[in-house]
């Protein structure tokens, strides 16, 4: 079996969409990888030729064994160089996915290796996303919620950004949301936007980007 840029690219997609909790199927993946639906059907095809996808009668699509393998060995790359980028090279933190997507697969083990120990152990990349599986479920069970999710004024901390959407990760940079950051919950208007005080600046966010932002309490309130 020849591994390819290609398979590796959608052995990781189905990883991260099942994450998200998305019910994967050929037309959500198709939109994952911003692909079409033809060609998402040939790849997964070819990808249950070579026994590293599952694919059940209604159409949903699920990784074997080998194919996690791949999956989480292609995601740890990448969450290394999101870091290296980051924490060596001081590049912004809204920007360092899509270089990441790029030298992710040119990484090997010998440097992988030199990575983790020039990094150290750290879990987290610059976005708040932990290396591994880490469903809506599980951040739910460690105290996190979507910010979308808020009803009430409350002091709260963004633990982590949906990482994919370049123009998202600027539009909350502008904003001065980022992971990290302490800010305080105050309303939300009849048209569901969030009315939110952040470094003493009263802004507004929309719900389709309240939705991509995961918080938690904070340990210390915020003065007005």
């Amino acid at each position: 079996m020849k591994l390819t840029i290609s398979k590796e690219n959608y052995l990781k997609a189905i990883a991260e969409a099942a994450a998200e909790g998305e019910v994967v199927i050929t037309a959500s993946l198709a939109r994952w990888l911003q692909v079409s639906p033809a060609a998402a059907t040939m790849a997964l095809q070819r990808l249950k030729r070579d026994k590293l996808v599952q694919l059940t009668k209604e159409g949903r699509v699920s990784l074997t064994g080998d194919g996690r393998r791949i999956a989480e060995r292609v995601l740890y790359r990448h969450h290394l160089i999101e870091r290296m980028l980051s924490e060596v090279f001081g590049m912004e933190w809204y920007k360092v996915h899509d270089e990441a997507e790029q030298l992710e697969h040119a990484v090997s083990e010998a440097f992988e290796a030199r990575l983790r120990e020039v990094l150290g152990p750290g879990t987290a990349c610059p976005h708040g996303s932990i290396v591994g599986a880490d469903s809506p479920g599980d951040r739910r069970k460690r105290g996190w919620m979507l910010l979308s999710d808020v009803q009430e004024p409350s002091d709260l901390v963004v633990v982590s950004v949906y990482e994919r959407d370049r123009r998202l990760l600027e539009f909350l940079e502008n904003l001065g949301l980022r992971p990290g950051v302490g800010f305080r919950w105050l309303s939300q208007n009849y048209d569901e936007t969030m009315v939110l005080l952040v470094a003493e600046l009263t802004i507004q966010l929309g719900r389709p980007a309240a939705q991509r932002i995961w918080v938690k309490a904070a340990a210390l309130s915020f003065p007005l």
